[in-house]
């Protein structure tokens, strides 16, 4: 059974870089045809997609993200990584990291969450 685990910190300041990573086990991040993304959910709205790295390497983001957020991983680690620039208040959100098999539609795995508050 694939596991997910987030880390970070859970105070970050505003204007500074969110960085969480996310550690996989029972499961390579470089097995063929699998993504892995980060989704979040702020105090009291919907999940937001934010952007994924397929099992090759190559990376999608959010429209809405783009400027500000990079994912990158580390094989020999079997983990992945979310960096979000210029945080502000509205980035207050629990963060997810997810597993998703041929598309980023649906994901089938989910990491128990973790929540970052930016606050000064």
């Amino acid at each position: 059974q694939v596991q997910l685990q987030e880390s970070g910190p859970g105070l970050v300041r505003p204007s500074q870089t969110l960085s969480l990573t996310c550690t996989v086990s029972s499961g390579s991040i470089t097995t063929d045809y699998y993504y892995w993304g980060w989704i979040r959910q702020p105090p009291g709205e919907e999940l937001e997609w934010m952007g994924a790295i397929a099992w090759s390497g190559s990376t999608y983001y959010s429209p809405s993200l783009k400027s500000r957020a990079s994912i990158s991983r580390d094989t020999s680690k079997n983990q992945f990584t979310l960096q979000l620039k210029s945080v502000t208040p509205v980035d207050t959100a629990v963060y997810y990291c997810v597993r998703y098999h041929r598309t980023v539609i649906a994901a089938d795995y989910w990491g128990k969450g973790t929540l970052v508050t930016v606050s000064s």
